[in-house]
């Protein structure tokens, strides 16, 4: 049974929204809190229920399992005023078992759907009122993308919702042109892009190339593919001003980009503060002051406040996601999975190392240093930014400075078993606050 409780008048409902390839969630952050583990170090796999170490179930306050409500699997979103937008997919087979789910490929399309089973539709939940978090009510755009696009990328640029095709699941899936495209709110229309090289070359088989990861820079999207032909990875870029694509090479070491923005991190600027970069490198958040001139190196600071030590020790863990959450706060996910013993069987059981926290600069990191940041947000000019990790004897100060203070907000470990075997990789994040009406009475997690 739900538990019922009276929301206070005026009160924001701070709501943190996950999509999982399969899974709709909203997370109360209000519930959340700093939970204290006596001595993390000494947790062993088989105990990690201990006394010394205790996981708590994550508390949702609402999730929609999207493929069981009859909506693609692997949809990507973004956001436009108060509305998110779910793009893409694939639609499993009917009846297939929802336990076969996390691994597509040995379940089938149901090919009655989009086109033969890949979505080209785009799905909009309205987050401006109270019913829309309650009911999760997902209503079909009267806008579609010109082609369907299984698990795609998608990336807001200077107003303007850039989508990708990623890999179909099913081998024999060919992807379908456009594979590239941008749609244009202002005038809810979208436009076919210039094919991506690694799609173009192996357009008869699509399995020919793989989408690793991508980053953002600026007006300059970079993407890691893997050339299972040759066994490559290969960067490319596109700049949306440019219109057009360049092959990188096959050396990461030879991006023109500073080293916490090339593809395979993540990460996101802190509200506020334009030149402080968070981001993770491995399993430890990290923070980046970007320099406010070309001669500067970039400072990197652990965020050891906020660090989930255990990851470094006992857990298998998935890439991290870096959430903005207002004005100098963030929030940092790390899903992973631990085994442990019970009786005579050992189970898996994925976790999520969950921090939230206020970042502030400290009085020696130079304030003129956002100039740099806004620069970078602006333009990725491979001329300007590639310079940005080298040393320069003339920089006076001390690089291994902390340049800020933290102070942690919440920070603990949760189940996420509930939320299915997919949990271990999530798609997009975002934050979002509702102002809930007295009259009106909600729902708290389960």
């Amino acid at each position: 049974m739900k538990k019922r409780e009276m929301a206070v008048e005026g009160q924001p409902k701070p709501l943190l929204w996950v999509a999982t390839p399969q899974r709709l969630i909203a997370i109360d952050m209000s519930k959340l809190k700093i939970n204290h583990y006596k001595d993390a170090s000494k947790l062993k796999i088989n105990h990690y229920e201990s006394r010394d170490f205790e996981i708590h179930s994550l508390l949702v306050f609402r999730m929609l399992n999207l493929v069981e409500n009859e909506f693609p699997f692997g949809m990507c979103f973004f956001i436009r005023d108060s509305k998110l937008y779910m793009v893409g997919g694939e639609k499993p087979r009917q009846g297939a078992s929802p336990k076969l789910y996390p691994h597509l490929k040995n379940v089938g399309h149901d090919e009655s759907f989009g086109d033969r089973g890949l979505s080209p539709y785009v799905y909009v939940l309205d987050l401006t009122g109270l019913d829309s978090s309650t009911d999760l009510d997902l209503l079909k755009h009267h806008t579609s993308m010109l082609a369907a696009k299984p698990t795609p990328i998608v990336k807001e640029i200077e107003g303007k919702i850039y989508v990708l095709s990623g890999t179909p699941s099913q081998s024999y899936c060919l992807l379908l042109t456009p594979t590239f495209e941008v749609y244009d709110p202002l005038i809810e229309q979208w436009k076919p892009l210039p094919e991506p090289p690694f799609y173009r070359e192996g357009c008869s088989n699509c399995q020919e190339f793989k989408v690793i990861d991508h980053s953002v820079l600026g007006t300059t999207i970079y993407v890691l593919t893997f050339n299972l032909m040759d066994n490559f990875y290969h960067y490319y870029s596109y700049n949306v001003n440019e219109g057009n694509w360049k092959f990188l090479g096959e050396s990461e070491d030879k991006l023109p980009v500073p080293y916490n923005f090339k593809p395979t991190f993540t990460g996101k600027f802190v509200p506020g503060y334009n030149d402080i970069y968070i981001f993770f490198l491995g399993d430890i958040p990290y923070a980046a002051l970007i320099p406010s001139n070309d001669r500067s190196p970039t400072r990197y600071q652990a965020l050891n406040e906020v660090d989930g030590a255990l990851y470094h020790r006992q857990v298998a863990s998935y890439s991290g996601l870096v959430v903005q959450l207002g004005e100098h706060e963030m929030c940092i996910m790390k899903p992973g999975f631990v085994q442990a013993k019970e009786g005579s069987l050992r189970h898996c059981h994925i976790i999520l190392y969950m921090a939230t926290f206020k970042v502030e600069k400290l009085l020696h990191s130079s304030s003129s240093a956002q100039d740099r940041g806004r620069k970078l947000l602006r333009t990725a000019d491979t001329s300007d930014v590639s310079q940005t990790s080298s040393h320069h004897d003339n920089d006076v100060q001390d690089i291994r400075a902390p340049f800020l203070s933290i102070t942690c907000l919440s920070k603990g470990f949760y189940y996420l078993d509930e939320w299915g075997l997919e949990a271990s990789y999530i798609c997009s994040a975002f934050f979002h606050q509702f102002d809930l009406d007295l009259r009106k009475m909600i729902g708290s997690a389960r």
